[in-house]
């Protein structure tokens, strides 16, 4: 039996696209990691290109705070909430390989804690 081991090869890229990719981290708003994922290479990848030549990858920033008004902006609003489906609760009670599963709706939960009690004794 032969076994042959794959050949592993290493992508290379133009001058040019490294250069295009580092002008593109430069733009406002863009990140290295974010244009490094867009053109399928490793953000680590693009900063050690750029490190070679030079430049320092932007640093991480954060969003603008916003400083709270010195004066209310506004009362009270009311928001309408469409009803939600409580998931019901389940219960799961194992003993060797038997299982034994409850499902009970959540809206009578004091009922479920009833019950509860009584089967546990």
């Amino acid at each position: 039996m032969t076994i042959t081991q794959p050949l592993r090869t290493r992508r290379t890229h133009s001058e040019a696209f490294k250069q295009s990719l580092i002008e593109a981290c430069g733009e406002p708003g863009a990140s290295v990691a974010g244009v490094a994922l867009a053109n399928g290479i490793n953000a680590n990848q693009l900063r050690r290109w750029m490190r070679e030549r030079g430049i320092e990858p932007p640093e991480l920033s954060c969003l603008p705070l916003r400083v709270a008004a010195s004066e209310p902006m506004g009362g009270f609003v009311p928001v309408q909430l469409s009803p939600s489906v409580d998931p019901p609760i389940r219960v799961e009670l194992r003993k060797g390989t038997a299982v034994v599963t409850v499902d009970w709706p959540a809206s009578s939960a004091a009922a479920c804690g009833a019950w509860l009690r009584e089967w546990l004794g």
